[in-house]
């Protein structure tokens, strides 16, 4: 008996030794970071006694000019954090307008996560320490508020034209599951090198539907966001390839495969969800890659889209050899056929400094000399996501009204 019970004592033992690996014990400094402060300033902090160089950058810093492969990129700063005699490093900003800001340390030269920060998010093979600070009625959108919420699911589907089975993210809106109603669609296409995750992690479109849907802003509809790497099953670490190093070029990136096999997504949407089944109740858009797969899916499908949204969309890359090259010939004269048709809405959005501005000035240059009907919106900076999010917060509550 007493062999027994020491038995289960080491045990038990064993057990909170082992939980114990997973806690902090509160040793060193107890400090905060992100430590926002009342007026929306913020201290950064990291313990690191050993040290000899702490920097952070991140996208509440001004931007720097960045040159590569020929074009011209807004880039994050980097400032210099101070070490007290404890050991902890500090920097702290001037007051920061309301967003969702992305950042990153680095300690004598190396790049990591804010260790005081449990909230990251992975942007391609990076991962990014993420505040957020709220306060104004755009950003307060971003935010998980008291409202009805919907539903976010990861959903396999068979695609035979890519001969894979692949996965999607799928946002039903509140109600859905016992509504006994149908809902139209929006299509959501994330950049390069990005996956189905992107707009739901890096987005926040379930809390942007969740709150517009909430305040009568926008229809309840679902939101399917797709991988865009139609070489790919699904994101790094959810495919039958394992934990495979995340990379931005992947085979078949932008050559017509993906735009060849969207109407595989449609078909499986429809045939799965309760959804309206016509033009006038689908919607399509994208970032980047995304919008240029959304301008060539949409004008080598004029009748299946209503609403098409373009969100600092490469429009007029050159593509590699191979693939399907039908799909993008012609572009010109399947813009008009699009608008023969007459889609409800066709919405451009761009930042000032977008290295892509031009390929999308010389889009709404064709587009006015052919009197085509479209919505432009033109935002302060680049290529980032802060401009994404507001571009889907401004789209979203123009369809299917």
């Amino acid at each position: 008996m007493k062999k027994l019970m020491l038995m289960a004592a080491l045990c038990l033992m064993g057990m909170a030794a082992q939980a114990q690996q997973n806690l902090s014990w509160g040793q060193g400094p107890q400090v905060a970071s992100p430590d926002v402060h009342a007026d929306n300033s913020v201290t950064f902090n990291l313990i690191a006694p050993e040290a000899q160089k702490v920097q952070i950058t991140g996208d509440f810093l001004a931007p720097k000019k960045v040159e590569f492969g020929g074009n011209t990129y807004d880039a994050p700063n980097v400032v210099d954090l101070v070490k007290n005699e404890k050991g902890v490093w500090s920097f702290t900003t001037e007051p920061l307008k309301p967003e969702l800001y992305t950042y990153n340390m680095i300690v004598d030269g190396v790049k990591i996560i804010d260790p005081l920060n449990v909230y990251n998010i992975r942007d391609i093979n990076n991962l990014f320490s993420v505040l957020l600070i709220g306060g104004d009625q755009r950003t307060d959108l971003y935010k998980v508020n008291k409202v009805a919420h919907g539903t976010v699911s990861k959903v396999w589907y068979e695609s035979p034209t890519a001969g894979l089975t692949r996965r999607l993210t799928v946002y039903t809106p509140a109600g859905y599951e016992t509504s006994g109603k149908a809902y139209p669609v929006l299509y959501l296409l994330h950049g390069i090198g990005g996956d189905e995750n992107a707009w739901s992690e890096l987005g926040r479109a379930a809390q942007i539907l969740d709150n517009l849907i909430a305040q009568g802003k926008a229809e309840p509809m679902l939101v399917v966001m797709t991988n865009g790497n139609i070489s790919q099953e699904a994101c790094p670490g959810e495919t039958s390839e394992g934990f495979k190093v995340p990379t931005m070029m992947l085979p078949k990136t932008m050559e017509g495969s993906f735009e060849t096999a969207f109407p595989d997504v449609v078909k499986f949407i429809e045939k799965t969800y309760r959804v309206k089944k016509d033009k006038a109740h689908r919607a399509i858009a994208g970032l980047s890659m995304g919008g240029f797969h959304s301008l060539f899916i949409s004008i080598n499908n004029p009748d299946m889209f209503g609403y098409v949204g373009l969100f600092s969309a490469a429009v007029d890359q050159q593509q590699p050899n191979g693939g399907f090259p039908n799909i993008y010939a012609d572009r010109n004269a399947k813009i008009d056929q699009l608008f023969a048709k007459n889609p409800k809405l066709f919405w451009i959005g761009i930042g000032k400094t977008d290295f892509l501005i031009k390929n999308n000035n010389d889009l709404r240059a064709y587009l006015d000399s052919k009197h085509h009907k479209y919505t432009y919106l033109e935002t302060e900076g680049g290529h980032i996501w802060r401009n994404w999010r507001i571009y889907l917060s401004e789209f979203t509550p123009l369809l299917f009204k």
